[in-house]
């Protein structure tokens, strides 16, 4: 149950009310927008809730159970706060939202529905619909570690231990030419074999793309310059003379482990379990596979 403000509950007693759905929307990165369907710019909590974007609301669907509760805003792709490239640049996914109703003629009458996350979007040539999801949503992620025969640690994190600051690890580039959409020749990295960062991350520095982190597909050597591709292609084009840093990229077995990182005293995986051909063994007399011990 939500205590509300004595003078918003009198204003809800009321015949009529004057109410508008406010969203204050905080990304990733640490930017915090806020938007409203009234048609006026509404201001509370040092943020400026503004109707350009021209955000919707649909109905809250909510349970009795654990499933995750959700809401729809719908918005048009007309406001420079919310841009068409920036969602496919995944700037959006999972930023936190808070989902406010308020007395748009007294913005300090007001009562914070819910808290949630960006879900789902769905785009159209001239709109999108944000899936504005509870905090229910945590309890359907995956928790705990995984039985497998390779690492399950992210390379340079607590548990793996390896410090991708090292000068083996990372090195600086320069685009040279762009060879498709996601692959371009790169100066700056003659002094590491073929092969080193595949897998591994590259950060822009430069260019349309400056701060976005990308996947390594593949890394080869021709003719002593580097040629990188990447696993998908950036949202902002990539163009000659855009620097970067790039980090080593790890296989997740532990031959790579020991051989390449010297850490296998941290592998966190379990390369010697049982593959499915134990699995599926069954007991007979030709020598092998009689039942005993494996």
């Amino acid at each position: 149950m939500k205590n509300l403000d004595p003078a918003l509950q009198a204003h809800l007693d009321e015949g009529t009310t004057t109410l508008a759905w406010c969203w204050r929307i905080t990304r990733a990165d640490g930017v915090a927008f806020g938007f409203t369907d009234h048609d006026l710019t509404l201001t509370f909590d040092g943020t400026e809730f503004e109707p350009e974007s021209g955000l919707t609301a649909s109905e809250v669907r909510s349970g009795s159970d654990l499933s995750v509760d959700a809401q729809d805003a719908e918005g048009v792709l007309t406001s420079d706060r919310v841009t068409e490239t920036d969602i496919l640049d995944g700037r959006w996914d999972n930023a936190e939202v808070e989902v406010w109703r308020v007395n748009w003629a007294d913005p300090g009458q007001r009562v914070l529905m819910r808290r949630g996350a960006i879900g789902q979007i769905r785009r159209g040539r001239l709109a999108f619909v944000a899936e504005v999801r509870s905090l229910a949503h945590v309890l359907g992620q995956t928790v705990g570690r995984t039985f497998q025969a390779t690492c399950d640690a992210a390379l340079g994190d607590a548990r793996c231990g390896v410090d991708l600051e090292s000068p083996v690890f990372k090195g600086t580039g320069t685009v040279i030419d762009l060879l498709r959409d996601r692959a371009f020749t790169a100066s700056g990295l003659g002094g590491f074999y073929s092969g080193w960062f595949t897998f591994g991350t590259i950060e822009w520095t430069s260019g349309a793309n400056t701060g976005r982190r990308a996947e390594v597909l593949g890394h080869d050597v021709t003719d002593g310059i580097a040629v990188l591709t990447l696993l998908e292609p950036p949202v902002r084009s990539i163009a000659e003379s855009d620097a970067f840093t790039i980090r080593a990229g790890c296989d997740k077995r532990i031959e790579t482990c020991g051989a390449k990182f010297a850490n296998t005293a941290n592998f966190r995986g379990f390369p010697h379990i049982p593959g499915q051909d134990a699995v599926l063994r069954y007991a007979s007399p030709d020598g092998g596979h009689e039942g005993s011990v494996l």
